[in-house]
Order: C-alpha cells, then structure tokens, then sequence
C-alpha cells in the first residue's frame, strides 16, 4: 500500500513539474509590438487594438467588477479622463467580467472609457496577465501603448493610489 502511495506520489509530482515548465508566463517586452485582440465591450460592440492605432492606449487588467480595489482603481482613472482625452489617450479596461457586469459598473462608476470583457481570458494570457488566483481573476497589470502599436512602458506592481498618476509620468504628461 505504501509503495503504491510513493509511486501516486512520483507520478503527481512529476505531472506537476512538468505542467509548471509548460505553463510559464508570457513576458511583453519594452518596444514589442502588443498582442493584438478582439473582445466585446460593455455594449457587446467587438473593439480591436487596431481601431486605436495613431492614439496612445492604456491598457490595464483588473481583478472585478465593483470590488473596492479595482472601484478605487477605475475612479481614479475617471478622474483625470479629461487630461487623458487632452493628450490623445484612450483607457480600456479589461476583466473576465461580463458586458452585462461591464455595464453596470461603468454605470455605477460614471466610467467614460471602455471596459472590455474577457470571459475566455485569451487575451489576459496573451498579455500575461492571468495566473491568480487559479485564473479566476486577472493580475492588475498595465501595459502603455504609443500611436504605432508598440508597448512603451508596463507596471507590473499596479499601487492603486498612484496608479493613474503614474501612466500619465511615463507618458511625459505633468497631474
């Protein structure tokens, strides 16, 4: 019995190291140009990063809707969207969330930018931003976009506090 137990054991653990060494995380890299992707917005409308193109685009991964991290998140953002606007920016969001969750939040909130919803969390993992949590949430992560398509800057550590204030830094804009 217990050598059947030592040979379960083996057989898992090898199982386990093997699936950790397939699923390593998708690195984005300064100057790449972004994944590329399609999902529905709040209104169930398909956007594309390519309908952006000659714009700088935030993108930022969130946890969920209406929770009070990415709520404090999402009003921060909100709060400077005129400057955003002014300097040629444009904010998606991007959860698992459904449009339908989307809506309400953007509603709720009084949000002025997009919210995307990633049910099948394919673009999440394209910009590596999955793997918490099991993936039942995203990481909060942002990655900034110039006019051509290509990542100028990622925060990987997201601080709600300054979050907002840091994307408008790198992009050379003064709060």
């Amino acid at each position: 019995m217990n050598i059947i137990l030592l040979v379960i054991s083996v057989v898992c653990l090898c199982g386990f190291f093997f699936l950790k060494e397939k699923e390593k995380p998708i690195e984005i890299k300064i100057g790449q140009m972004a994944p590329k992707f399609n999902l529905p917005d709040e209104t169930g409308k398909m956007r594309s990063l390519d309908e952006f193109k000659g714009k700088k685009v935030v993108l930022y991964f969130y946890p969920k809707d209406e929770t009070s991290g990415c709520t404090a998140q999402a009003c921060q953002l909100r709060d400077n969207y005129d400057i955003y606007k002014q300097n040629n920016i444009v904010i998606l969001g991007v959860s698992y969330d459904s449009p339908e969750s989307h809506t309400k939040f953007k509603a709720n909130q009084n949000l002025r930018f997009t919210l995307l919803s990633d049910v099948k969390k394919e673009v999440a993992h394209m910009y590596g931003a999955d793997k918490i949590i099991g993936n039942f949430v995203p990481q909060r992560k942002t990655f900034l976009i110039n006019e051509q398509g290509k990542i100028v800057y990622t925060i990987e550590n997201v601080d709600i506090a300054t979050h907002s204030s840091e994307i408008l830094k790198a992009f050379g804009i003064k709060s």
